[in-house]
């Protein structure tokens, strides 16, 4: 890896240490974590303080097409939907050290309009 490559990784590192270190789950409020790779999207529900996933989504294994954004869309309402059925209506949001816009926010206004608060 080149110096560029390296200090933006360690970058993202930092600011995934520093959000985690304030963003814990509770039994109350879980923490809603989501991971965006350059073709999937996938995001869990995750009681912290017992260490469960309480609902997972993911476009691992689905035939979905479209933009990254788009599919990011499908995961927040899918992932609502999950919520709701496991009795789970606010959450504790965990960007993983990404900016919010774009895929971040399209993935949240499709959660918050399938019910979940955060």
């Amino acid at each position: 890896m080149n110096k560029e490559v390296k200090k933006k990784v360690h970058n993202l590192k930092q600011r995934k240490a520093r959000i985690r270190s304030r963003v814990s789950g509770t039994s109350d409020k879980p923490r809603l974590t989501l991971t965006i790779s350059n073709i999937h999207i996938s995001a869990q529900i995750i009681d912290d303080s017992s260490s469960n996933t309480v609902a997972s989504a993911s476009t691992v294994g689905k035939k979905t097409t479209g933009s990254l954004s788009e599919k990011a869309k499908l995961i927040g309402t899918e992932i609502a939907k999950s919520a709701k059925a496991k009795k789970v209506s606010e959450v504790v949001f965990d960007r993983n050290g990404k900016k919010y816009h774009g895929r971040v926010k399209a993935f949240a206004d499709a959660a918050r309009e399938g019910g979940l608060k955060f």
